[in-house]
């Protein structure tokens, strides 16, 4: 049973995280494709140079890569092999270490998710094309996310020694 239990909690968690960041790319990527449907002016292309840049780097590389990606496929291998009922059906929360986890990570990972929360909301106000080069840079750290997850996903459950942390509250 607590085979069957695990296996549902990291599909459930490590799925859902990646579904949910795959949603944003699908949401997000039409926009970032209209700004190249007008003329952008020199200083437009700068800034989509130097943000996509800035969000390959800090997005996707130091953010995701570094950070994110192995945190969550540890947590989910740690789901697999220590099913809590509560823990598997909160799985995606669980990954995301908004529980179960050290109070200082809990904190970063709530305030990190409002942080974005409110550039989601501010940058749905803003105009093309600063909106879709915004969205461009967004869409390229996010796809270098979920290439980041797959890869760290695989690691943790093909390979016998995974040695990133779950950040779990007792370590």
């Amino acid at each position: 049973m607590n085979n069957a239990l695990g296996k549902l909690g990291v599909a459930w968690g490590f799925g859902g995280v990646f579904l949910l960041i795959a949603t944003a790319v699908c949401r997000l990527t039409p926009i970032a494709r209209a700004t190249f449907e007008t003329e952008l002016s020199g200083l437009q292309w700068f800034a989509l140079v130097v943000f996509s840049l800035f969000m390959a780097f800090g997005e996707g590389y130091r953010g995701f890569q570094k950070a994110f990606a192995p945190r969550v496929a540890a947590r989910a291998l740690y789901l697999r092999d220590n099913p809590r009922l509560m823990h598997v059906l909160l799985a995606p929360l669980f990954c995301l270490s908004y529980f179960h986890t050290t109070r200082r990570r809990q904190v970063t990972s709530i305030s990190i998710t409002l942080a974005i929360i409110g550039v989601v909301i501010a940058t749905a106000y803003t105009q093309q094309p600063w909106r879709g080069i915004i969205d461009f840079g967004v869409v390229l750290g996010l796809v270098w996310g979920l290439t980041a997850l797959a890869i760290y996903g695989y690691q943790a459950f093909a390979t016998p020694n995974f040695s990133h942390s779950p950040e779990l509250p007792d370590q």
